[in-house]
């Protein structure tokens, strides 16, 4: 079985703490197999971390569009943000990438879903994601689930990791895998291991993004 990390950023997020290296040689220290590197609308910082480890690194974006964010994995061409779900879904589907949805219920961030925009996606993407140890509010992730459950789509879990110490809070066991159309194969079978972080992990993002604000300026 594979430990695979789902959903993690890098400094190219703007809120993150996390280097491309020091993100590599985290998850090689807790023995995570593969990570999904998912910054915010670009790739830049999953490209920078996938040169220092080709095997262990799957490049993956976090794209906000117009209705609520989509999590990809297997991105090969960067996907702007503020398109709608549709345009965004099909540039995505052109490249093959696996198509999730990040926390969609989760109403204390900007990238939360709409349910009747959810669904109206919801054949055409290939996950959701169930469970983010980010959620501030259990209920949260519970809402994910059930949806998940109602409709008969496989659910993803993810660390949201902003530093490299969050990394692996969340994990899915998965069967081996090579490329998104195995990994939609074996997606079904995942065994979560979730942990939710503390909520003082948000004052590390905050204090990210002033801290690059002071030095950007």
């Amino acid at each position: 079985m594979l430990s695979v990390e789902f959903h993690c950023h890098t400094v190219f997020s703007k809120d993150s703490l996390t280097s491309p290296r020091k993100l590599v040689e985290t998850c090689r220290r807790k023995g995570i197999d593969r990570v999904v590197v998912t910054d915010h609308n670009t790739i830049a910082g999953a490209l920078a971390a996938q040169k220092l480890d080709p095997e262990l690194v799957i490049v993956g974006e976090e794209i906000m569009t117009t209705r609520g964010e989509i999590l990809a994995a297997f991105v090969k061409e960067e996907i702007p943000r503020f398109l709608s779900p549709q345009e965004t879904i099909r540039r995505l589907k052109e490249q093959g990438a696996f198509i999730s949805v990040s926390h969609p219920f989760d109403r204390l961030r900007d990238g939360a879903w709409k349910e009747k925009d959810l669904l109206e996606i919801l054949l055409e993407v290939d996950a959701i994601e169930v469970f983010n140890s980010r959620c501030m509010n259990p209920r949260f992730n519970r809402d994910a689930r059930a949806f998940a459950e109602k409709h008969d789509i496989p659910g993803t879990v993810g660390s949201d990791a902003h530093a490299a110490f969050e990394l692996g809070q969340s994990l899915l066991l998965l069967e081996q895998f090579e490329g998104p159309e195995e990994m939609r194969q074996v997606i079904r079978r995942g065994v979560p291991k979730t942990r939710l972080s503390s909520l003082w992990v948000h004052l590390a993002s905050r204090y990210a993004v002033i801290f690059k604000a002071l030095t950007e300026s």
